[in-house]
């Protein structure tokens, strides 16, 4: 017996359906965990200190991230961000490598979900970051010297898109934006502000329970 183009079709349709992942909903009462990487990348001109004349770089570097959301409405969710801690090599034009510092950036993110229930899922999302700087330390031009950077405070931005690859999973790839503003110190002297307002981006796996 032959089978007709639209009997064929259906039967192929259906077959395609139900081989596709299934969306991951997110719903009032839901919660995420994530797992991934990310690279944090300070912006180009990270200003200048002692009253302008010493120009500052700072690089970028990548670690292990996790997030935690809890939904508070359907498609609305609060996020916390959290990773091992980020190093940062710290340059002087002129002088080159003079030292580097640790920061660990834990952002509280309030986000919506576009389109949850399906399998390609926009979500964009603000906040507040708290970045605490530690174990820094010099060298160069500025060798035996102590240098301490300020903890900031600031704003957060956060857009991405989740694709499903289960009901309880799926494949994240998200941009970050922070205000990162440090006071610093050099030797308990005041020499400025180092503004490094970095994009993080990456990729993680988002599973939902």
């Amino acid at each position: 017996m032959r089978t007709s183009p639209s009997l064929l079709a259906a039967t192929l349709a259906t077959a395609l359906s139900l081989a596709a992942p299934t969306a991951m909903a997110q719903s009032k009462g839901d919660w995420t965990v994530s797992a991934g990487v990310h690279q944090v990348a300070p912006k180009s001109n990270n200003g200048a200190l002692a009253g302008g004349t010493l120009k500052v770089d700072v690089d970028s570097d990548i670690k292990p991230t996790i997030t935690g959301e809890y939904f508070i409405a359907d498609n609305l969710g609060i996020e916390l961000l959290a990773a091992l801690p980020f190093k940062h090599d710290i340059d002087i034009a002129g002088l080159g490598r003079v030292g580097s510092t640790k920061h660990l950036p834990p952002v509280v993110t309030l986000q919506y979900h576009f389109n949850s229930q399906g399998k390609v899922s926009p979500f964009l999302g603000a906040g507040i970051n708290y970045t605490t700087f530690f174990s820094e330390s010099t060298g160069g031009a500025l060798a035996g010297s102590k240098l301490k950077l300020q903890d900031s405070w600031g704003l957060a931005a956060h857009a991405g898109v989740d694709f499903a690859v289960s009901e309880n999973g799926a494949l994240r790839v998200d941009l970050r934006w922070m205000d990162i503003d440090s006071k610093v110190k050099l030797d308990g002297e005041k020499l400025g502000t180092v503004n490094i307002d970095p994009l993080a981006y990456g990729v993680s796996y988002v599973f939902a329970f």
